[in-house]
């Protein structure tokens, strides 16, 4: 099995920051080829303030790309990669604004991310255009701004990747399917609501996390519309979303890796009532989704071949 990039896996950091990018109406292939070799190569990067304070402090980053952009470098595709093409109807939809280019830099150390993440944008910039750039924190025990813990059932230890990674001898083997959305949540909304009721929608305690059961679990609850089965068996992913923002907009972004692009689908139109029951998670009348992307993170191989250019 091709090595996964190690970022993906390193978990409960303090500093997070979510870079998407367009590329440029009539860039080259070979001009995008170089601006991401020096990139991922990380030229550029200033050594100045650690040397002159003397702190260093490491910083995983993690690298995907849209469908369009992968097919332009050439990779070993995976067979299910494509672009977004949204979900939902009516006034529960999940936007498509599928873009080119996805970095993420986390750490415990936010001045290190940024001098990492400015570099690779410096590299990209004659490319590639920001089209968001977000902040993150890992917000008290791991929770949502909502004050609910968040990735409760995510899989622990081998199971990650088992969940994340395309399996050995696949197209993209080592590599994940990514799924990005930026929600925007109406925090006031939210905890007007009884504790109670913040429950119900949820699907869990929101003290202890612990999941509701029988009558007491709604049908419409976020549990329920995102934990989905096909023929008995889960559809997991392996959740690393972050909170963002300050104090006039702030959400979370979701940020999840699998070995199955299908199992975004399903999950998707559980969560936007297309799933043939007409039910929707009534998260979406508390939290609002305004992008949305799928993202190719390859192998830490292919990642150094990418680097070689």
């Amino acid at each position: 099995m091709p090595t996964p990039q190690p970022g993906i896996f390193a978990e409960r950091t303090h500093s997070h920051m979510l870079l998407e990018y367009q590329l440029k109406d009539g860039v080259d292939d070979a001009s995008l080829c170089r601006a991401l070799g020096a990139a991922v190569r990380g030229e550029g990067q200033t050594a100045e303030v650690t040397e002159l304070t003397g702190q260093q402090s490491p910083v995983n980053v993690v690298w995907a790309f849209g469908a369009d952009c992968w097919a332009r470098l050439d990779g070993d595709a995976p067979k299910g990669l494509r672009s977004f093409a949204g979900a939902g109807k009516g006034d529960t939809v999940a936007p498509a604004t599928q873009r080119d280019i996805f970095i993420w830099f986390h750490g415990d150390n936010h001045s290190a991310n940024f001098d990492a993440a400015l570099a690779a944008h410096r590299a990209l910039t004659a490319v590639a255009e920001p089209l968001l750039d977000k902040n993150g924190f890992f917000y008290w025990d791991s929770r949502d701004l909502s004050g609910f813990v968040d990735g409760t059932e995510n899989p622990e230890g081998d199971e990650q990747k088992e969940v994340a990674l395309i399996p050995d001898g696949e197209p993209g083997a080592g590599g994940s399917y990514v799924f990005s959305q930026q929600w925007i949540h109406k925090l006031d909304a939210m905890h007007a609501l009884s504790q109670a009721d913040q429950e119900k929608m949820i699907g869990r305690t929101k003290l202890d996390s612990v999941e509701l059961k029988g009558d007491a679990m709604p049908d419409n609850s976020h549990v329920s519309r995102s934990d989905v089965k096909v023929d008995g068996v889960g559809q997991k992913l392996y959740r690393r979303s972050v909170p963002y923002g300050g104090v006039t907009e702030s959400g979370l972004y979701f940020l999840a890796f699998s070995r199955d692009i299908e199992r975004y689908e399903r999950i998707l139109a559980s969560m936007f009532g297309t799933s043939g029951d007409g039910v929707h998670d009534r998260l979406t009348e508390m939290s609002t989704p305004v992008t949305g992307s799928y993202w190719f993170a390859p192998s830490a191989e292919e990642l150094s071949r990418i680097a070689d250019f």
